[in-house]
């Protein structure tokens, strides 16, 4: 069989190139629009976080709303209407914040164990601290084993202003913790499902009783009252713990001789290794560690302009504050000192870090790295796990830009 001639008259080969690129433009824009038929709708917003900013976020489900990368901004606080949420079971009707102050807490475990009301609390003391609350799974969708979940990316983070009574101070009041407790046990007010083992659902965590020092019995964030969709009338707040430590509605707290036995705690939250399961045995999700990651540029802000950009994000250290953020525009083959921009806000709060680059036309891998005041340097791979918890690694959490 003979190759087709080259030299067709200029004539057809015009035409038969306008009929292919008509052809192509047809099939592109059909293939748009099947794409754009395909895409799921956005999921609406349920009604007790109806006051969230819908363009600021992302609505997994009735029970889990990610704060969407570009939305971060360039001040320390996230604003409460696009932190994100994580419910582990349905919210309680909304009824429980009609009368705050009559929200009532058992406190157990100390030497004069009493139930107090929101109303008594804030007699006992009053302490502001600003954190980073983070879910344990923040960074899971960057796994590429997919673990089970919320495939979170940076969003299921924020930065927030806590108000309440320190826990220390309930204690003191009530005459000191009981002799040879060795745990701070929470336990939350939602409405458990009829007829199953309250232990196998119920939100109860505990942690090491030295985090009693810096813990709050809170009634407010960000300046007004928590709302029901973060744990309001009352949450305990665990400075530089994940966030399923911070209980939501917390109708009990108590010290223990030993760990709770609910299940999110005997087996969820664990550090199990891929392709186990969990069990009492494996490291607990507890205390937080150093990370980063870069909120600007973004590569759905499409092309950059070559030229001067400001390379932006934010730190933290978890327990401890953070020393220096180092930005990287090649994937980590070198790196340059950002500059911390704004209010230190306190150990447990993220500083935001600004690097002024000049980005040449192609394409470009942006990537931070977080130091904290100990000398933890924030990792470059994740540690894998086989439910996608406690991804530090800046190489997953960096971004490709493209600049014309």
């Amino acid at each position: 069989m003979q190759p087709h001639s080259t030299s067709l008259p200029r004539r057809r080969l015009l035409a038969g190139s306008a009929s292919a690129l008509a052809a192509a433009g047809l099939a592109s824009f059909q293939g748009q629009a099947l794409a754009q038929a395909a895409a799921p709708a956005a999921k609406p917003l349920p009604g007790y976080a109806g006051f969230k900013n819908a363009d600021a976020v992302i609505v997994h489900s009735s029970t889990t709303i990610e704060t969407k990368r570009s939305a971060f901004g360039t001040s320390v606080i996230t604003p409460s209407n696009q932190l994100y949420v994580r419910n582990n079971l349905p919210t309680p009707n909304a009824s429980i914040v009609a009368d705050r102050d009559a929200w009532q807490v058992q406190i157990d475990g100390v030497k004069q164990p009493r139930q107090l009301s929101v109303a008594e609390l804030k007699k006992m003391g009053l302490e502001t601290v600003t954190m980073v609350l983070q879910c344990s799974g923040n960074g899971r969708g960057f796994f590429p084993s997919k673990p089970s979940g919320t495939q979170w990316t940076v969003g299921a983070a924020g930065c927030v202003v806590w108000s309440g009574v320190p826990v220390r101070e309930v204690v003191k009041a009530l005459g000191g913790v009981a002799d040879g407790m060795v745990y701070m046990t929470g336990t939350g007010g939602e409405v458990l499902p009829a007829g199953i083992d309250p232990k196998t659902v119920m939100v109860e965590r505990s942690v090491p009783l030295s985090a009693m020092q810096d813990a709050l019995l809170a009634w407010e964030m960000n300046g007004e009252p928590i709302s029901l969709a973060h744990g309001g009338p009352l949450r305990l707040i665990v400075p530089g713990y994940t966030g399923v430590n911070n209980i939501k509605y917390i109708k009990q707290l108590a010290f223990t001789l030993k760990e709770s036995e609910a299940h999110i705690m005997s087996h969820g939250y664990r550090i199990s290794p891929p392709g186990s399961k969990s069990d009492p045995s494996q490291p607990s999700v507890q205390e937080m560690s150093v990370k980063s990651w870069i909120n600007s540029p973004l590569p759905e802000a499409g092309t950059q302009a070559a030229g001067m950009v400001q390379i932006h994000g934010v730190a933290f250290g978890g327990m401890h504050a953070v020393k220096g953020v180092e930005v990287s525009t090649d994937g980590g083959k070198s790196w340059k000192p950002a500059r911390l921009v704004g209010p230190d806000m306190g150990k447990y709060a993220w500083r935001q870090f600004v690097l002024q680059a000049q980005l040449p036309k192609g394409t470009h891998v942006l990537a931070s790295r977080a130091t904290d005041e100990k000398g933890n340097l924030q990792p470059e791979t994740r540690g894998e796990n086989q439910s996608g918890y406690n991804n530090t690694s800046w190489a997953d959490h960096a971004v490709t830009v493209t600049v014309a």
